[in-house]
């Protein structure tokens, strides 16, 4: 079921998000080579609490930490870990999620380590643009299909893959709401879109082939190919003036 949010609601889901974004404008400064995955966790995880929220993905279904850090062919849901240490070149996708006074807020960002080469930067800057695509389709009275045909359409020039396995969705009390929203699509088919509707849009796209593994922690997803992937996410309010981006980086 899909939930219409009041304003005062979304209002709530504005502050979780810019808590989120506010961590992932930390992270993104710390990155560095040489630094772990685990001490990113850490330094989300104590700086999310310091400010009043609950990194959600901790304990979500059983997973054991507060980020999820993806490098290189690693497409979502890496496992933080101390022995995951950062090189330059590497590219890496750091997903977050937090709860602040019961309201949930989502974002993803895929950066370099460092300087990386102009394949990485290019599969970085399309799926960007590929959300951006989607986030502009975000208007009451189009549809879930229109945001996904929009992001697709803008990576296929490119010879890149889109993830069907896993989607983007509804946010609000829970992490995962209704409706489910894709990376790809018909346009006009699909949930409707609504004023009042918070959604978490995020292309996850591959440099080759979109077929994915997942590893035997359960978790991690790689991509079957080996080749790099890129993983770019942000909330969403449906508004009557058009999108509202909630989980903008200062």
């Amino acid at each position: 079921m899909i939930t219409i949010r009041t304003p005062e609601e979304i209002e709530k889901i504005a502050l979780a998000s810019k808590l989120t974004a506010d961590t992932l404008s930390l992270l993104e400064k710390t990155v560095r080579p040489g630094i772990s995955t685990l001490e990113l966790d850490r330094i989300a995880e104590e700086y999310i609490r310091s400010n009043g929220g609950i990194p959600s993905c901790k304990g979500y279904e059983g997973y054991p930490a507060s980020l999820c850090t993806s490098v290189n062919d690693m497409v979502v849901h890496g496992i933080p870990s101390a022995k995951k240490i950062l090189r330059k070149g590497d590219i890496i996708s750091i997903d977050l999620v937090v709860e602040l006074n019961g309201y949930m807020g989502d974002s993803c960002i895929t950066i370099p380590v460092g300087h990386t080469n102009k394949k990485n930067l290019q599969l970085i800057e399309v799926t960007e643009q590929a959300l951006f695509a989607g986030i502009k389709q975000a208007v009451p009275g189009n549809h879930v299909g229109d945001i996904g045909y929009a992001v697709e359409k803008t990576v296929k020039p490119y010879g890149y893959g889109v993830l069907r396995e896993y989607v983007g969705h509804g946010i609000g009390t829970d992490m995962h709401e209704d409706p489910e929203v894709p990376n790809y699509g018909t346009p006009g088919h699909g949930p409707r879109l609504e004023e009042g509707m918070v959604i978490c849009i995020e292309p996850m796209i591959t440099m080759g082939s979109p077929d994915i593994l997942t590893l035997r922690d359960g978790w991690g997803v790689v991509t079957a190919d080996g080749k790099p992937a890129a993983h770019i996410e942000h909330t969403v309010a449906i508004t009557k003036d058009g999108p509202k981006i909630l989980t903008l980086r200062s």
